[in-house]
Formats: structure tokens, sequence, C-alpha cells
């Protein structure tokens, strides 16, 4: 008896010791994943800040302006569109010559005005069609640095390469040294990158556009895909008979929901553009594709928050007599929109990501003009980063760094949207 005990014993305290360490490796692997996610993720962080960061920097170049009336409004009417249409490039390169006498040569002068960026006379021609009294006077302006310029001063250009394997002479570089030691060249905050819309020039481009027509696109998803869903999701949890035609409505939501986004680009190049005619490029329809994209979605979002609503709560308002739609939107639905509307963000978080259907049905255009309605033709941030990322430009990667820090700070925004909304409205049974 006492042998059979003890031989019981050592085998149970065997199994355990090889529980624990099983237990032990278990947990190990389980923190090993975490931390190379962890690492992951702030190598990913490190790197799209380290290139983005220098983007909300821009160079300009101060210069003493002289813009003369007579060349620049002969009329004299004053008029902003005729302004808007004026040569300011003139004064600009005068500037630049009075700034540099020394330099005679053609081809130095020509390096000289290439420091500018193509888009200063535009930028100093709408700054004298809003202030007309700016003619006939002398004043600094801050003019706008060429992409190679700004490049250099944030460090993204070596001194020690040789002269042939940059774009930039050993002259420019001699002219950028003095105008940084007399304090005329200055890295403000660069605004124009939110509030400008996309340019050739890297120097000038900026996101204003693909986040409107972003905004515009989720506008649109949202105000066809969320009453659709929630209705759909009503429908399947409250009323639907339990056959197989609905089993069968069921697995195909399922399936939509994995199905590749690409296909539902396909399915609205087929659809909305070839057979309705709609726009090409336009807010409309990338807001139709998104929200056939994103319905399955937030159909499973929902369906999972109604039948989250415990039975009790429908039989105590049955039994005071409330009907069956009594019963789901007095009572079923408003516990169950917390997890509707966390599900429908969710939705809206991952369509706001979407690129390849966008592509399909034309958004991939170089817009320029900022979208003012649903039809106009527009672009969307991810789609404005896929557009950057394959310009050979140098000043471009910072520009699709910067602007990818821009879309994750929406996606945060959203998520933690929800993750506030799940909280603050949670009803704990």
């Amino acid at each position: 008896m006492t042998d059979t005990s003890a031989a019981t014993r050592a085998r149970v305290a065997a199994t355990l010791k090889r529980r624990y360490r099983t237990e032990r490796i278990f947990r190990g692997l389980g923190l090993a994943a975490v931390v190379l996610s962890l690492l992951a993720l702030a190598t990913l962080l490190t790197d799209v800040v380290g290139k983005g960061y220098s983007a909300f920097r821009q160079t300009y170049i101060t210069l003493e302006i002289t813009l003369d009336p007579a060349a620049l409004d002969p009329t004299g009417q004053r008029d902003p569109a005729e302004l808007l249409r004026s040569d300011t490039q003139t004064p600009l390169r005068d500037a630049l010559r009075n700034r540099f006498p020394d330099v005679t040569s053609t081809a130095d002068r020509r390096a000289l005005y290439q420091l500018l960026s193509p888009s200063a006379p535009f930028i100093l021609a709408q700054a004298v069609a809003d202030d007309p009294s700016l003619l006939g006077r002398t004043f600094r302006f801050a003019a706008l640095a060429n992409d190679e310029v700004d490049t250099l001063i944030k460090g993204s250009i070596s001194r020690d390469v040789p002269e042939d394997q940059r774009r930039i002479t050993d002259k420019q570089i001699a002219w950028i040294d003095q105008m940084v030691e007399a304090g005329d060249i200055t890295t403000p905050f660069n605004w124009a990158f939110f509030t400008g819309g996309d340019s050739r020039d890297p120097e000038s481009a900026g996101i204003l556009g693909a986040a409107v027509g972003s905004a515009l696109t989720l506008a649109v998803a949202l105000v066809l895909s969320f009453p659709l869903a929630v209705a759909a999701a009503i429908y399947l949890e409250e009323f639907a008979p339990d056959n197989r035609w609905t089993y069968l409505i069921e697995v195909n939501i399922n399936n939509l929901a994995a199905v590749p986004s690409i296909i539902f680009g396909l399915l609205g190049l087929a659809v909305f553009l070839n057979f309705f005619g709609l726009p090409r490029s336009a807010p409309l329809v990338g807001g139709l594709v998104l929200a056939l994209m994103t319905l399955p979605v937030i159909i499973i979002a929902a369906r999972g928050a109604i039948n989250a609503v415990p039975p009790s709560i429908r039989e105590a308002a049955m039994g005071i007599g409330a009907s069956p739609i009594q019963v789901v939107f007095h009572h079923v639905a408003p516990l169950a929109l917390p997890g509707i509307m966390t599900g429908t963000i969710i939705g809206m978080a991952r369509a706001l990501g979407e690129t390849a259907p966008l592509l399909m049905i034309g958004m991939v255009a170089f817009i320029v003009d900022v979208p003012r309605g649903v039809t106009d033709a527009a672009t969307v941030l991810p789609v404005q980063i896929f557009l950057w990322a394959d310009s050979s430009e140098r000043a471009f990667v910072e520009r699709t760094a910067a602007a990818t820090l821009v879309l994750l700070g929406f996606l945060l925004l959203m998520n933690a949207t929800a993750v506030y909304l799940r909280r603050r409205f949670e009803v704990r049974y």
C-alpha cells in the first residue's frame, strides 16, 4: 500500500514537472512573440518618423523684392486675375542677381535661378493678388527654395559625395552657405503641406486634396453602408426564419468579408463606371465601392452586438406588451448601439487605408485641385502615398513618410474613438 502510494506520488510529481516546464515554455514563446511584435512596430515607426518628420519643415530663401507696377500691372486696374498671370519670375531673378552681383556668366546665373522652386513665382503672384499694395514697393519676401536646396539644408545630401553624383553643384552649395550665414535661409513649419494640393514639385506638394477626397469618399461609404448593414443585421438576428436560405445568406456575408478588396474594385469598374457611366476618379464611385467592401464587416459586427443583448431584455419588454418592432428599436438596438458604432468605425478605418479597389476606378490620377463635391475628380491619402512613393525625386521620400504618419494618425484617432464609444456607452448587465 505504501509502495503504491509512493509510486503514484512520484508519477504525479514527474507529470507536474513536465506540465510546469511546458507552461514555462509556452509563456516564454508568448512573451517572445509580444517582444518581436513590439520590436517590429518600433522599427516601422522609427523608420517612418525618421524619414517623414523633416517634411513638416520647409526651406525658404529670403530676398529683397522690388515690384515694378508698370511691368506687373500695366493697366493699373489692380485686377487679381490679371495679377495672378503677371510675370513675377523676373523680380525674383533680379533679386537673386542683386544678392550675388559677382555671378555674371549665363551658366552660373542659370544655376543660381535653379535655387528657387518653379512654384515660387506663382506664390509671389498670389501674394501680390491678395495685397496689390505691394506693387511699387521693395520688401523682403520668403521665396520657396528648390527641393535639392531643401534636401541639402535638412542634411539628406552629403557634401562629401562627388559633384557629378549629385544634382546640386559646388557653386550652388557655396551660395547656399553664404545665405545661411547671413540668415537669409529659414526652415519654418510647413503649413503648405497641410493646406496645398498635389504638385509635381515635391517642395510644394500637399495632402489637402487627398485628405478632402478621403473624407468625401468615407462620407459616401458611411451614408450607404451604415443603414443597410444595421437593417440587415437586425433582420437576420431578430426576424429572419431559421431555414437554409437564411443560412445561405449568412455564409455569403461571412465570405464577402474575406474577399480581396481588389475584387470590389473590379466590380466598381464593371458596374458603376462601365455600366452606369458614373464619373471616373470621383469620391461618389469610391464611396460606393468602399460601401460594398465594408458592408459585410459592419453587418457581422452589428449582429454580434445585437446578439450580445441578454434575452431577458426582450422577454421583459414583451412581458409588458411591447410589439416585436418596439422590442428591437426601443430596447435591443439602443443597448447594441455601442457595439454597432465600434464595428462601423473599425470598418471605416479599414476603408480609409484601402488602395487597390480605388486604383481600379481611376483614383490614381494626378489631381491638383481640391475636390468640392462627390462628383469632382479626386484621390485619397493611401493612393497619394502610392503615387509619391513611385516618384524619383529624393524629396518625395520624406513626403511619402509624412503622409503615412498623417494616415496613421487618422487611423489611430478612429480606433481610439471606437474604444471610447464602447467604454462610454457600454451597459453592464
